[in-house]
C-alpha cells in the first residue's frame, strides 16, 4: 500500500491507455508520456501497461505502508526518499513507513511514479487509467487526494534483487530527440485529411510559426497561440473520428493538438497529425513553452518508432540484468 500525503489537482493513475472503446465514445486516456511510463515499468521488471501515477502538478508526497520497490521517470526532477536524493529516471527500495517527496521539474512536465507489480486498482473498460470526464478508472474514476491509500501489486523486493540503478533518459538515449533548441521544441507531423482546404499561404505560416502552448492546454489538447489558420470561407462537417495527436483548427484560426484524453469525434478541419514518436516529446511540453513543426512522410514517421521500440527493449534487457546482480 502507499498513502498519498501531498498531492495538488490533476495528479491520477494512468496505464498506456484504453484501448478498443473509442466506437463507444470513451477516448483513450493513457500516460501522455508512454515512453516514461513503460520506461518506469521496465526498470521494475512490471508489465510494459502496468499502472502507476502521472504527477503534473507538485509538490507531491507519498509514505510506503510496506516495503516497495518503486521506479521515477519522466520530467528531470528533483525527489527524494525518507531525506535522501533520488535521480530521474532510477528506480530504489523503499522500507515501510519511507516518505517520497517530488518537487518541481527543472524541465519537462511530468514525472511518472511506478511500483513494483503496478497499482492494483481495478481495470475498467480494459484499462486502469483514469478518465476524469466519464468518472471511471483509477481511484474511484478522480484526481488522486491527501489521504488516499492505494494498493500496490505483487511485491518485487526479495532479498537478492537489486533496486539501485537508473537508465539514460530517452532524450538522451535516442538519436533525433534530444531537447527543445534555443527553447523551442521541434516536432514531426503528416498532412491529415482536409490540409488542402486551406490556402497555401495558410499552410506555409502552419509549417513556418513558431507556437506557444497556451495557458488553456491539458490533457484533453493543446491549444496553440501564434499566426491565425483561417479559411476564406467556414466549412461544415459532419463529426469524424479523430486520434491523439490530431491537429484540428477551429473557426478562430488557432490549432488544437489532441492529446491523451481528446474527444472522439469533432467536427474542426483536420491540418496535421503528431507522428507516434514525437507524442511522447510533446507530452513532456508545460504551457508557455514554444513548439514548431516540421513535415514528414507516412514511411519516414513508421520509421520513426524503431528507436524509441529499441530503446525501451534496450533498457528492459539492462535492468533485467542489473536486476539479477
Amino acid at each position: 500500500m502507499i498513502e498519498i500525503l501531498t498531492s495538488a489537482a490533476f495528479n491520477t493513475i494512468q496505464d498506456l491507455g484504453r484501448r478498443g472503446a473509442r466506437r463507444f465514445g470513451v477516448s483513450t486516456s493513457g500516460a501522455m508520456d508512454p515512453i516514461a511510463l513503460a520506461g518506469g515499468n521496465a526498470l521494475l521488471g512490471n508489465d510494459d501497461n502496468a499502472a502507476g501515477i502521472e504527477i503534473q502538478t507538485f509538490p507531491f508526497r507519498l509514505r510506503f505502508q510496506a516495503d516497495a520497490a518503486f521506479a521515477l521517470t519522466g520530467a528531470d526532477h528533483i525527489s527524494t526518499l525518507a531525506g535522501s536524493p533520488v535521480g530521474s529516471w532510477w528506480c530504489r527500495r523503499a522500507r515501510a513507513g519511507d516518505i517520497l517527496a517530488i518537487e518541481t521539474p527543472r524541465r519537462g512536465a511530468r514525472v511518472y511514479a511506478t511500483f513494483g507489480g503496478g497499482l492494483d486498482v481495478p481495470s475498467v473498460l480494459g484499462s486502469r487509467s483514469t478518465h476524469l470526464r466519464a468518472g471511471f478508472g483509477g481511484l474511484e474514476g478522480r484526481t488522486l487526494q491527501a489521504g488516499d491509500v492505494i494498493p500496490v501489486g505483487r511485491r518485487l523486493c526479495e532479498a537478492g534483487r537489486r533496486f539501485d540503478f537508473g537508465a539514460a533518459p530517452p532524450d538522451v538515449a535516442i538519436a533525433g530527440a534530444g531537447s527543445a533548441v534555443d527553447r523551442v521544441l521541434r516536432i514531426r507531423l503528416m498532412r491529415a485529411g482536409e490540409y488542402d482546404l486551406f490556402p497555401e499561404a495558410v499552410q506555409a505560416r502552419f509549417w513556418s510559426t513558431t507556437w506557444k502552448i497556451s495557458a488553456r492546454s491539458d490533457r484533453g489538447g493543446y491549444r496553440l497561440a501564434g499566426d491565425k489558420l483561417t479559411l476564406d470561407a467556414p466549412v461544415e462537417m459532419r463529426s469524424h473520428g479523430v486520434v491523439p495527436g490530431v491537429v484540428q483548427v477551429p473557426p478562430g484560426g488557432e490549432p488544437i493538438i489532441q492529446m491523451s484524453d481528446a474527444n472522439t469525434a469533432g467536427g474542426y478541419p483536420k491540418m496535421a497529425a503528431v507522428i507516434q514518436a514525437d507524442l511522447w516529446r510533446l507530452g513532456q511540453a508545460t504551457p508557455g513553452s514554444f513548439i514548431t513543426f516540421s513535415e514528414v512522410s507516412y514511411r519516414d514517421a513508421v520509421a520513426a518508432m524503431a528507436p524509441v521500440n529499441d530503446y525501451l527493449a534496450r533498457l528492459r534487457a539492462t535492468a533485467d540484468l542489473y536486476r539479477a546482480l
